[in-house]
């Protein structure tokens, strides 16, 4: 055994391990690892052992259970009055397990279908092409997360869930807030209202969004409003931020492998299974967190009921019994999809037929009007955000 590593570490590079993970892979398909607390917890390298686990009744996502694995110990301090509130709305779909949360998911499947999200590939590729258009009428150098990375996915999920265009500033600046700073407080209790008015008038004036579907689900069974409120905000204020990192680090890692980038501009058909390996070697959550609530052998090994583990995405989906040459890109890669980065299992990512395609349709099109693309400075010159838990570019300054 090697020394326990402190879990999360910091990346050195914005798309690879942190350097410290890379002592856990040779301990496959799991070791333990030390939290900021010294507690010890599980850490799951192995993609088949993942999958078992993330299916297993016994791995749970109740955040609620006190002996739930603290990340952070600034999650830990949290004040307790913004903790209760943020946690009911985490609580609505991914800190559920069982019954209740087959429940609550079962509302939102029909919204997240591929042929739904197909459906709106027209409406995508034209919030695509206007925020593109602004961005070549603003000129060179530009930085692509504000101007372009960030507000693609945002306008595109707000657009399907059914946020009035004219919200969409303000709902974005409130469901940032509730997730991080002071402000969580203010915005939770402003978001309620604004949710409970928002429901109320689309049972008024139906559409065709998703909080138009739900809304008359929820009226069919005689529901209350107070799931489908967290629920919803779960789902607009989580789905983008991933997607907008993803298109800005995938475009940053494209322009440092000159061979890939000329495939996928020479053969677009690429671009499906060029999305699924970035996924795959981006990783962009450091970890995904469960909590034993009974014993389990894995490998010879106990995990013991109260036990944390951590399923250690980059390190899973780099592991080399699946993936040849995992530290690579190839688009020709048989295994590409067979990643973690979506979760597995009954918790796994609802929108991720949603990402896919804004991906495919933002990186394709900024590809196609944009042939030179390029870094406005050195790579090394970029900032990144080397905590762990969640992997972004805080800037990316390109030019054309």
């Amino acid at each position: 055994m090697t020394e326990t590593v402190v879990f999360p570490q910091d990346r050195t590079c914005p798309y690879r391990p942190a350097p410290a993970y890379l002592p856990l892979a040779d301990q496959k398909p799991l070791a333990q690892v030390a939290l900021y607390d010294g507690r010890r917890v599980w850490a799951i390298t192995s993609r088949d052992v993942a999958r078992r686990l993330l299916i297993d009744p016994r791995i749970s996502s109740d955040r609620t259970n006190p002996a739930w694995p603290m990340m952070f110990a600034s999650i830990a301090a949290t004040v307790s009055d913004v903790q209760q509130k943020v946690m009911k709305i985490v609580t609505a779909l991914v800190g559920v397990d069982g019954p209740v949360h087959n429940a609550r998911r079962k509302l939102l499947i029909p919204s997240f279908t591929t042929r739904r999200i197909n459906a709106m590939r027209p409406q995508i590729q034209a919030i695509v092409d206007r925020q593109l258009d602004e961005l070549v009428s603003t000129g060179p150098p530009a930085d692509l997360i504000p101007a372009f990375a960030g507000p693609v996915p945002v306008t595109v999920l707000y657009r399907l869930m059914g946020i009035p265009d004219s919200d969409h500033e303000y709902f974005e600046k409130k469901t940032y807030q509730l997730a991080a700073g002071p402000d969580a407080n203010a915005a939770y209790d402003e978001l309620m209202p604004y949710m409970a008015e928002l429901i109320a008038a689309k049972r008024r004036n139906p559409g065709d969004s998703v909080l138009d579907d739900l809304v008359a689900e929820r009226g069919a069974k005689g529901g209350t409003d107070d799931e489908l409120i967290s629920t919803l905000v779960l789902q607009v204020a989580g789905g983008h931020g991933t997607t907008g990192t993803m298109i800005s680090l995938s475009t940053f890692v494209l322009l440092q492998n000159p061979d890939r980038l000329a495939e996928l501009r020479a053969d677009p058909s690429l671009l499906p299974i060029a999305v699924d390996e970035l996924l795959r070697v981006l990783s962009i959550p450091d970890g995904v967190s469960r909590l034993a609530i009974d014993d389990i052998e894995v490998a010879g090994t106990t995990i013991r009921k109260g036990d944390g583990v951590f399923f250690i995405t980059s390190l899973i989906n780099r592991d080399e019994d699946v993936h040849e040459e995992p530290d690579s890109l190839g688009w020709h890669r048989a295994t590409a999809r067979d990643h973690v980065s979506f979760g597995f299992g009954a918790h796994q990512c609802l929108g991720q037929n949603l990402a896919r395609v804004t991906m495919e349709i933002a990186i394709g099109t900024l590809l196609a009007r944009l042939p030179g693309l390029r870094l406005a400075v050195p790579a090394d010159e970029i900032p990144f955000n080397p905590t762990a838990g969640f992997h972004v570019l805080n800037e990316l300054p390109v030019a054309w």
